[in-house]
């Protein structure tokens, strides 16, 4: 009996050892397994492995911590940030839309409503007259925003229910470029945007022969027009090939003219731009005098505020370095008498008066 039961101990006992290895070996594998094994299509990188507890704080207190700074980088904060798919509307000029204004010529449809259909030019006031609902005034809207206001025309004098309105602009006049003076064709330009004042002279056909190169530029709400002073060839110099803007108008006057008439070689109108011109040089330039010319006799005859006046030249002295040149101003005359017995010298600016409107016009480039 002592046998069998030393026998069943042992047994008892080798049991038991192999149930405590068992539970062991099933303890360490656990133990090496995460707690929360990640789901299919997640991946466990480090930034998801919990952060070591800061001081002074319990395990809860850093979990509430932790949640609080992932959710602040998370992408629902993007939602302040501007969308870059949505489109520009930070203004006018950003994105694209023009503003109505006098001159220009549109066409406004109502849905639905075909008899409300019209076009209309607006006003200088910048209004536009429409069935039912009047004038409207439009000067300095969109198209967007004008559609708006007759939208609500429309539905506040219970007209039409829930309008849809469309503008379409036929001419954009008030956004055209106007060209005045000494071009071959003088004009309105519309659609010079982002253009240069070189390629709108240019459009405009070029200069005339009797062009100044001092132009003006009258710009919208601007007291004061641009003034340019351009170079014979344009192509010299750059600096005067400024931006032109939707609604400027640009004019190019007629250049000085110097008139010089009477017993002379070729009587003509000089055209004097970029510079001055003397008594002796006008002469030169028209062919000089002939030898029945009365030089003692030359004068100067210039308009003034007070009338005609004439001043006498002395052409023989100036010849001789005597006596100084004259330096002549625009619209001057200078008349070169013949002898004193062909013309009487009391009709002598009536003559020279004559003559200055039949005589031919020649540039000069000083």
């Amino acid at each position: 009996m002592e046998s069998g039961t030393s026998s069943c101990t042992r047994c008892g006992r080798v049991w038991f050892l192999v149930l405590a290895i068992f539970f062991l070996v099933i303890g360490s594998a656990a133990a090496q397994q995460p707690a929360n094994p990640p789901q299919a299509g997640q991946s466990s990188s480090p930034a998801e492995l919990p952060a070591a507890v800061p001081p002074g704080q319990t395990p809860e207190q850093a979990a509430v911590s932790a949640s609080g700074a992932a959710q602040a980088k998370t992408p629902g904060i993007a939602k302040d940030s501007p969308d870059q798919s949505s489109p520009n509307q930070s203004g006018p000029d950003q994105s694209g839309m023009v503003k109505l204004g006098p001159a220009d010529l549109i066409e406004v449809n109502v849905y639905n409503v075909p008899e409300l259909t019209s076009k209309v030019r607006v006003s200088n006031s910048g209004d536009v007259y429409l069935p039912l609902i009047d004038y409207v005034h439009v000067d300095g809207l969109t198209q967007e925003e004008a559609q708006t206001l007759i939208e609500k025309r429309l539905s506040d004098g219970g007209f039409v229910r829930s309008p849809h309105v469309t503008i379409f602009v036929d001419e954009a006049a008030s956004q055209g470029v106007t060209v005045l003076g000494e071009v071959l064709k003088a004009g309105i330009y519309p659609d010079v945007a982002d253009h240069k004042l070189y390629e709108v002279i240019s459009e405009a056909g070029g200069f005339t022969s009797a062009a100044s190169r001092k132009i003006a530029v009258i710009r919208r709400n601007q007291p004061e027009p641009i003034r340019v002073e351009l170079p014979r060839n344009l192509a010299d110099d750059l600096s005067g090939n400024i931006d032109i803007m939707p609604g400027d108008t640009i004019t190019i006057p007629r250049a000085p003219i110097i008139y010089v008439v009477g017993d002379v070689g070729r009587p003509s109108g000089l055209l004097v731009d970029n510079g001055t011109l003397t008594v002796l040089q006008a002469l030169a330039l028209a062919g000089g005098t002939n030898h029945t010319a009365k030089l003692g006799g030359a004068r100067i005859i210039r308009k003034t505020s007070a009338g005609m006046t004439e001043t006498p030249v002395h052409i023989k002295q100036m010849l001789e370095a005597k006596t100084p040149d004259v330096t002549l101003q625009a619209d001057d005359i200078l008349f070169v008498p013949i002898s004193a017995g062909r013309v009487a010298a009391d009709r002598s600016l009536q003559a020279a008066m004559t003559m200055a409107t039949a005589v031919g016009i020649y540039a000069v480039h000083p």
